[in-house]
């Protein structure tokens, strides 16, 4: 008995663009493409610098969909941010979010809001999240992301290491 074998095609697998705040984030190397898969869900956003400097930002969670909206929010610099959280969801949320010196908690009732002045005085990613039941684990995930550079006296003293 022979069995036949079909040549099977394959179609090409898209190529999916990248846009430009990935790069500019790191996001697109080798070693950061999960963090960018994972924060991607809820889109992009940028704090609106006000007075003073101060950045503001909104997120908020649409009902039923357990996502920040935007999940990714991209300071240009460090600085104090305001961050409005508006919960539209039929279930109680919190934010467990960062700041210099300890994190903030905001528990959001149903169809509810809240604000907080976080201080971040550095470049980096922030995570923030809904430590409420499994929130985090279905998506409830977000990231704050600095930009700028390390200053000269928060960077390693080694030489470059190789990268797989």
């Amino acid at each position: 008995m022979t069995t036949e074998m079909t040549p099977q095609t394959t179609a090409p697998i898209p190529r999916i663009e990248i846009p430009p705040v990935i790069r500019e984030l790191g996001l697109d190397k080798q070693n950061r493409a999960l963090i960018g898969r994972l924060i991607l869900t809820g889109g992009f956003g940028f704090a609106a610098e006000g007075p003073g400097g101060r950045l503001y930002a909104q997120v908020r969670i649409p009902t039923d969909e357990l996502i920040w909206q935007p999940s990714v929010i991209i300071m240009p610099h460090e600085g104090e941010l305001e961050l409005e959280l508006i919960n539209d969801d039929d279930n109680d949320h919190a934010a467990f979010l960062p700041s210099n010196g300890d994190f903030q908690w905001i528990h959001l009732v149903q169809h509810s809001r809240g604000s907080a002045t976080l201080s971040l005085d550095g470049p980096g990613c922030y995570w923030f999240g809904s430590p409420y039941g499994n929130d985090e684990g279905r998506g409830l995930v977000g990231v704050i992301a600095v930009l700028g550079e390390t200053p000269p006296q928060a960077r390693l003293d080694r030489p470059p290491q190789p990268r797989p």
